[in-house]
């Protein structure tokens, strides 16, 4: 009986033998490709890190744009301000500075958003809290991260607005917001 079982042991011992090698195959090539940074890249990245770390939550880009984003930094910018009655606002924003919270196998970020509709005297016309949630996370800390922001507000009479947009980072504690300004034009 003994005899009939050792064929499929040494094919067993042969097939593990050849899985370790081929894993240890793999991590050599994966760990020999490339080059590492220089340490001057290093330093810089300890740098931005710090500088990251230290800001308030800001926005490096904020713009109405031409319908919602794509990605990040993947938006066209609107010509103009002025919007017809119910036609859709479009925003697009790139926050820096929120927080990170690391996770078992990384980091993680969220940020929410609300917002306040406002005429030019500071009457509140409209208002919404946590509206939108924007959240991720991964093997390292993300940094391109874009708001696509869409509003559609119907029946206001023509003239000048402001959209006040306020984002939480939930990791971080920090708040930020930004201030548009548009118009609603008469209708024809």
């Amino acid at each position: 009986m003994a005899g009939r079982f050792a064929p499929r042991w040494i094919a067993s011992a042969v097939l593990f033998v050849i899985a370790t090698l081929t894993g240890i195959l793999s991590v050599q090539a994966q760990s020999e490709t490339g080059s590492a940074p220089s340490p001057t890249f290093l330093q810089a990245r300890a740098a931005y890190d710090t500088a990251w770390e230290t800001s308030g939550l800001a926005f490096e880009t904020v713009t109405l744009t031409d319908g919602s984003s794509q990605g990040y930094g993947q938006y066209t910018p609107r010509a103009s301000s002025a919007y017809a009655d119910g036609e859709t606002l479009s925003v697009y924003a790139e926050p820096v500075g929120y927080g990170f919270r690391e996770t078992g196998d990384g980091y993680a970020y969220e940020l929410t958003a609300s917002y306040k509709l406002l005429n030019l005297s500071g009457q509140v016309l409209a208002e919404q809290g946590n509206f939108a949630t924007f959240s991720g996370s991964g093997r390292s800390k993300k940094r391109e991260l874009s708001a696509s922001l869409n509003f559609q507000f119907s029946g206001l009479p023509a003239g000048d607005y402001k959209l006040e947009a306020n984002f939480t980072d939930t990791v971080g504690g920090k708040q930020a917001g930004f201030t548009l300004p548009f118009s609603v034009t008469a209708a024809n």
